[in-house]
């Protein structure tokens, strides 16, 4: 894509994210206003003293609810979208995602144990975010462990040490669900399996959103080398990339995102797999536009997932996770029937 049409549909993004994040706030049980909005942001920013429009109800829900709510499924569907698209380019493999390393499986042991067994209880409001990411971590770091050969990370090792970690994490959790006679904790976790953005709160949001630009920011110093991985090992070595070094670093990135998000949001499939194949279609494969534009377009699907998931069955809310795979698996079917698709090369 040509730089200067490039950075027009780049603003295009933006102004879409802006648009859903308002859209997302107004859409609810309770009517609000653009108005009411600004006054609230003015007030809780500082600009002004006091509501003049806004009553403390419609402040409390639009500023401890829906704005946390939202600003997470921002950094959650810019978080899968990226580590999607470096996964993808990593395993050279269009149809990896991040969940492939066994991230969701070790996490749901994690939450499993705090939710039904009482794990970590002694800390509180954090046991479940922090069970989850311990979880997540050690099924990376067992499969990554598995993947090593002879001081080198075997691609397909990787790969099928993921998909074995993953399968015995789910047993250990399916195990642990079948033994409980708590109704309401095996309710939750499945919710908590399925995906939801319901316990977003400013408190739990800051790590996610803070991880999310750090990895962005780190995967797009090394835009270069993940074209090149596109292209082949050889070709990779041969333009003086580090294979092993440049594998364990997108690795351990991927994995540190993943994990804080699966975290905070439970499982939410397709998004790194679906999002990355729409980016390559509207701007190529070159990481320097597939990166930026993953992140956006990402969070924009995930905003009006989420949307959708209050409002759907309300005053219910529907698991974000149905969402995301009832959007998600009709596109990638479609994918996958697409005459002449592939993987494609750099633009």
């Amino acid at each position: 894509m040509i730089k200067k049409h490039f950075s027009i549909f780049l603003l295009l993004l933006i102004l879409i994210t802006f648009a859903s994040i308002v859209g997302a706030i107004l859409v609810g049980s309770v009517n609000i206003s653009p108005s009411i909005i600004w006054d609230v942001l003015c007030w809780k920013l500082g600009f002004t003293n006091s509501l003049t429009e806004a009553s403390i109800a419609q402040s409390t829900i639009i500023w401890e609810i829906r704005l946390p709510r939202i600003l997470l499924a921002i950094a959650v569907g810019a978080g899968l979208s990226i580590s999607g698209a470096a996964i993808q380019a990593l395993v050279q493999n269009s149809i990896a995602d991040p969940y492939i390393l066994g991230v969701s499986s070790g996490a749901s042991v994690g939450a499993t144990a705090v939710i039904i067994l009482g794990a970590f209880s002694f800390l509180g409001n954090w046991a479940l975010s922090l069970a989850a990411f311990i979880g997540a971590l050690i099924a990376v770091f067992i499969v990554f462990l598995l993947a090593r050969v002879g001081g080198r990370t075997s691609i397909i090792r990787l790969l099928l040490a993921g998909i074995a970690i993953s399968l015995i994490f789910s047993a250990i959790t399916n195990f642990i669900l079948i033994m409980t006679k708590d109704a309401g904790g095996m309710k939750a976790v499945m919710h908590w399996m399925l995906g939801s953005l319901a316990g977003a709160k400013w408190s739990n949001i800051q790590i996610p959103i803070l991880v999310c630009i750090a990895v962005f920011l780190f995967l797009y110093c090394f835009t270069n080398s993940l074209n090149a991985l596109l292209l082949g090992e050889e070709t990779a070595t041969t333009l003086g990339i580090s294979l092993e070094k440049f594998r364990l670093i997108v690795i351990i990135s991927v994995s540190l995102l993943t994990g804080v998000l699966v975290a905070v949001s439970g499982t939410i499939g397709f998004v790194g797999l679906i999002i990355p194949h729409i980016v390559r279609i509207l701007v190529g494969s070159h990481y320097r536009y597939v990166l930026p534009s993953s992140a956006l377009i990402g969070a924009i699907f995930l905003i009006w997932a989420d949307t959708l998931s209050r409002v759907i069955i309300a005053p219910e809310e529907m698991p974000l996770g149905i969402i995301t795979a009832l959007c998600g698996g009709p596109f990638f079917i479609w994918l996958l029937r697409k005459e002449g698709y592939t993987f494609g090369t750099n633009d």
